[in-house]
């Protein structure tokens, strides 16, 4: 097939960009192919859960159109239809947090700070993306909407909190679209629906958030099919914002064009399992054979033993520090409303000490020193991105990995959990199937690297092929 016989909702989200600037096909007809997906895929995968009328769509991208052919300059992403994770406000529709607290939440009156930068580079958005109430762990369920379903296989997940975005993206209902992350939400669901997705460093992407500004735990980022799509939405997505404290002063422009690093001039950290954590017996044989493939290309392939078990206590007390401080008043005004997972959290958040906090916060300095130490020898760490292949539909998360069981939500997150203590950037890319399953790779880089990560991710993906496909097609 060649490039312009392939249909819109397969070409990257660059490529669409450049053709609706070059006039090669118009903006409403990229939002109509893209709608067209979604009326036909979303009632049964829910990705997307609220919608703008399609009129409303289909005006938004006539006026892009116009702008195109007064000649006026536009934006890197400009025309392109997407959607936004129903945690972040999108003026005139409602932010309903997967949560039953929110379930007739009002319009909201004005953009998240990460909306308005995709909306001034020209972003179309059309509605919200499907999420776990409160964004909570690596499924998406909630009391509000049906389960986001993996297009891979229906009977399965795809995965969380940013799972709509995912499934989306996989799809071809979207050619990009946003996320957030704390405990695997971009990653987990971007290996299980085999698409890119990336937890940038801390402050790369501009946070809003109203609760705690100076956090370092939860983050923004992009999601789509490749790297190169992912480092062309952060280039609109990222870059410093004075009513953000923790956002990183460096122009985000370098990300606006992406040349893949190849063979010969990376060197490759590679983790089994991210310091022992348990790994089915599926996901380790990809993951092995992942690493044949990289050395008979030419990477240069060290294997690491990684020293991250102190992590997990530390991330779990600032997780449960952050749901406290962010659903405090929920929990002691409407507890009934609330998913019972949500409010132990917040329950578990008010009884931590400030000595537990203080350890936490040792623990997360000491194990990005000495994560960052070790690219002193090497470029990129790998790891894998799941330690199983996305599970059935029906599950509230995966109680038993080999012979680790599981009595919480987020204790089978510890893949994600850990390179979230780093505090460095991750990209997850697809590394092959089980099956019919997509099974992804963790690839992480130094602190606020990203201009040198996302090469090094789009030249894996050149030698894997797994990514740019579309379920069924």
């Amino acid at each position: 097939m060649t490039p312009t016989d392939t249909p819109l909702h397969r070409r990257s989200a660059r490529a669409l960009a450049a053709g609706i600037r070059a006039r090669e096909f118009s903006a409403e007809e990229v939002m109509r192919a893209h709608l067209a997906r979604i009326e036909e895929h979303n009632p049964a995968i829910a990705a997307i859960v609220t919608m703008v009328p399609e009129s409303e769509a289909l005006a938004m991208a006539r006026e892009a159109d116009r702008v195109v052919a007064r000649g006026d300059e536009v934006g890197l992403l400009h025309g392109l239809p997407t959607a936004v994770k129903d945690l972040l406000d999108v003026e005139g529709l409602p932010t309903r947090h997967g949560s039953r607290l929110h379930a007739d939440a009002a319009p909201a009156r004005a953009d998240a700070m990460v909306v308005g930068r995709m909306r001034r580079a020209g972003a179309l958005v059309i509605g919200k993306t499907n999420t776990p109430e409160a964004g909570l762990g690596t499924l998406t369920f909630s009391a509000i909407a049906d389960t986001c379903r993996n297009p891979y296989d229906l009977s399965r997940h795809a995965g969380g909190s940013s799972g709509g975005a995912a499934a989306a993206v996989a799809a071809g209902m979207l050619p990009f679209a946003d996320g957030s992350d704390s405990g695997g939400s971009l990653r987990y669901p971007a290996a299980f629906c085999n698409v890119v997705g990336l937890r940038p460093t801390p402050g790369r992407v501009a946070s809003g958030r109203l609760d705690n500004g100076w956090t370092a735990h939860g983050v923004l980022g992009p999601m789509a099919r490749t790297s190169d799509d992912v480092a062309y939405a952060l280039a609109a997505m990222a870059g410093p914002d004075p009513m953000a404290p923790l956002s990183i002063a460096e122009e985000p422009a370098v990300f606006a064009s992406l040349t893949p690093r190849h063979p010969g001039s990376v060197r490759i950290g590679w983790s089994r399992d991210a310091g022992g954590v348990p790994i089915s017996a599926e996901v380790a044989a990809v993951h092995a054979g992942t690493r044949e493939a990289l050395v008979a290309a030419g990477y240069d392939v060290v294997d690491l033993d990684l020293e991250l078990t102190d992590a997990e206590a530390a991330w779990e007390t600032v997780e449960m520090y952050n749901f406290f401080a962010s659903y405090r008043g929920e929990a002691a005004a409407h507890p009934e409303l609330m998913r019972p997972d949500l409010l132990r959290n917040v329950r578990q958040g008010e009884r931590i000490t400030a000595t537990e906090l203080a350890d936490a916060l040792r623990t997360r300095t000491e194990v990005f020193r000495r994560t960052e130490r070790l690219f002193t020898d090497v470029d990129v760490i790998i790891a894998p991105a799941t330690p199983v292949v996305a599970p059935p539909a029906e599950v509230e998360w995966v109680e038993r990995v080999g012979d680790a069981v599981y009595d919480r939500y987020f204790r089978w997150q510890m893949l994600a959990n850990r390179f979230t203590v780093t505090a460095h950037p991750v990209v997850v890319t697809p590394a092959g199937f089980d099956g019919h399953l997509p099974v992804g790779i963790q690839v992480m880089g130094r602190h606020r690297g990203e201009a040198e990560l996302l090469p090094v991710t789009a030249g894996i993906e050149g030698i894997l092929g797994f990514t740019g496909r579309t379920p069924g097609e």
